[in-house]
């Protein structure tokens, strides 16, 4: 097993608007391209894709998408179905590129996708390169979580980006053939497929506040306030660029939403800023949320209730989706989604209706909707 360094990559650092019209006809001529992107989402508020990283089978480029005026050309790239896209994990990419320039990305191969479906326990793109290719990669802790909207980046977080993207058009190749193996290529599609169609969807700013842990058992005086504080938080967050946890923790607004007489200087968090800006902004929040309607926590959707019955048919229904993947080597989570095996163990008269879950894939109802069936009885 070969042990690789960061500085052994060779690449090109891309910073016009030019030079990704130039790399963009370059791609065009692809069969397959390898992507991968660095975002700043530890260090900024709202966070950005701060460099794009593109593998070719002879070459790596590094977009710095922050000096980069008019990236529309690499956009038209992904949405060329005639050349496929290579990553490791790509959800959150597919997101951030929707997010930032509105790109979509058509004809995906994900390789921890694939990963998965060949029965590979070890999925992150360092256990698959060591695995399949018998590389070993460093992984440094520390560029991992680096600010990638800081510039210039140095020479070592670069060769680490290039490293990340250079070797997945040769694992999409492995990973490919062992799919057809096993005649599990279209059951990968569907879900490369699913991945491209995800997009990004931006909190609700009347009901964010509840994402915070805890925000639920507060009353409903208490959450107007905790409404109120969290928009200024949010508000200082863009101002500064700086993640909304970083601000202040989620513990802070808790507590001066639940016990809003509190002294700003004994809480921790802001000894330092009780008589800033933020301070005067977080007492003005706490007299405004008192003077605003009280807030409901949003109704619960209420289904078929749990029954002894119904627990019994789950485990029964686990337990064919256990035994499933036992027999074909494969994490029972992806044979059957366990929302649809829910709803049928409390109604089990609606299989046929399930089966047209967007829940469940195409290749599921084909090959295992039959042996579902016989498991419901």
């Amino acid at each position: 097993m070969s042990s690789q360094t960061k500085e052994s990559i060779e690449f090109e650092l891309l910073t016009t608007s030019q030079q990704i019209a130039d790399l963009a006809r370059t791609l065009s001529a692809e069969s397959d391209i390898a992507i991968d992107t660095e975002s700043n989402s530890r260090h900024g508020y709202p966070e950005k894709v701060c460099l794009i990283q593109v593998a070719t089978k002879s070459h790596v480029y590094l977009i710095d998408t922050l000096a980069v005026d008019d990236m529309a050309p690499f956009g038209e790239v992904l949405a060329d179905e005639s050349v496929m896209k290579v990553a490791q994990g790509a959800e959150y990419d597919v997101r951030c590129l929707d997010r930032q320039w509105g790109f979509r990305i058509r004809n995906l191969f994900d390789t921890a996708i694939a990963a998965r479906f060949v029965g590979m326990e070890r999925t992150g793109l360092s256990a698959l390169i060591e695995t399949l290719l018998g590389v070993t990669i460093p992984k440094l802790a520390r560029l991992q979580k680096s600010d990638w909207a800081r510039r210039p980046l140095s020479p070592e977080a670069l060769s680490y980006a290039a490293t990340d993207v250079s070797h997945l058009l040769d694992l999409r190749k492995i990973l490919d053939s062992k799919l057809r193996a096993l005649s599990r290529s279209t059951w990968a599609a569907e879900e490369f497929e699913r991945t491209e169609d995800i997009r990004y969807t931006g909190p609700d700013p009347d009901t964010a506040f509840l994402s915070i842990k805890g925000s639920r058992k507060l009353n409903g005086q208490q959450k107007a306030v905790l409404k109120r504080l969290f928009s200024v938080r949010e508000a200082e967050a863009r101002q500064r660029d700086r993640p909304p946890y970083f601000v202040l923790p989620h513990e802070t607004l808790l507590l001066l939403a639940s016990e809003p007489k509190s002294d700003l200087a004994s809480i921790p968090a802001l000894k330092r800023q009780h008589r800033s800006r933020l301070g005067r902004q977080l007492r003005t929040a706490i007299q405004q949320g008192f003077t605003d309607p009280p807030i409901k926590n949003p109704p619960r959707s209420r289904g078929i209730p749990t029954t002894p019955i119904t627990i019994e048919r789950l485990q029964k229904l686990k337990k064919w989706r256990l035994k499933l993947g036992e027999q074909l080597t494969l994490d029972p989570a992806l044979l059957w989604p366990m929302a649809s095996l829910e709803r049928l163990a409390k109604s089990p008269h609606t299989l046929d209706a399930e089966l047209g879950s967007p829940d469940v894939r195409r290749w599921q109802r084909e090959e295992f909707a039959a042996a579902l069936g016989a498991a419901l009885g």
